[in-house]
Parts: C-alpha cells; structure tokens; sequence
C-alpha cells in the first residue's frame, strides 16, 4: 500500500491548500477482492456507478476498480469466469491519507496516471474518493 505522505497544514490555510477530506467523494459502493468481474459490473450497473472501491477480507481497502478496466479484462482473450478482482488490481495500491494536501493528491495521481484515489484512515478503511476534474 502506498499512502501519499504529507506534512501537518497550518490551521489558517486556504481552500486551495485544503486536504483530501475538504474534498473528497464518498466512498460509494465497496465490494470484497473475491468478487468475480461479472459480478462486480453488475454491482456498478445497479448502483449506477463507474469504480469500485475494493477491500479485503477485514474490510481494508485495497484498491479502485473502474468499468473501463473491468470490460477491458472481460473483453480480453485471457478472461474465464474465475478471474477475481484480487487477480486485476495490479498497481492499485495508491491512497491518500485524509490530511494528504490537495496539491500532493493531484501530483501523486497525475504522475501514476490515476483517474481518482482512494481516501483511508489510518487502519485502511475507505472513508472516500478523490477525483480529477476532466
């Protein structure tokens, strides 16, 4: 897991110095890493969603999945029906902590090529989604 480092803000820091939790989205929905692909794009489908926020067996999060990541792996010729999200996360393990500025979210997530972040409290439960704007 790799959590983006901070140091503390002063407390009369703007808005445009504010942490991950000043902005984040929730969570949303949050599936275990045992879930089949199929499944998991029928969870997004009903909850009208585009990723999912991942967990292991004790509920700490392990990654984000999004949609065009999951039809791109069931689409692919390496695909069967026992393929697990555990099996695709791959280099999923970013997070930001919830005092993470947003200047150093934005940076950690453009220089790994990430879409959004996952927010985690100190035992790794997700508490929310960091996003960049189109």
């Amino acid at each position: 897991m790799t959590l983006v480092q901070t140091q503390p803000r002063p407390a009369d820091a703007g808005p445009a110095h504010g942490t991950a939790v000043d902005v984040m989205d929730a969570a949303g929905p949050q599936v275990c890493d045992d879930m089949s692909v199929e499944v998991a794009l029928a969870v997004m489908a009903a909850a009208r969603t585009s990723r999912l926020v991942v967990c292991d067996q004790d509920g700490q999060c392990t990654g984000l999945v999004t949609q065009a990541e999951l039809t791109a792996v069931r689409d692919g010729s390496a695909y069967t029906d026992r393929v697990r999200l555990r099996d695709i996360l791959g280099d999923h393990g970013s997070f930001a902590s919830p005092v993470t500025t947003m200047a150093e979210a934005e940076h950690a997530m453009r220089t790994r090529r990430l879409g959004a972040l996952p927010v985690v409290d100190e035992q790794g439960s997700a508490l929310g989604i960091l996003a960049l704007s189109r």
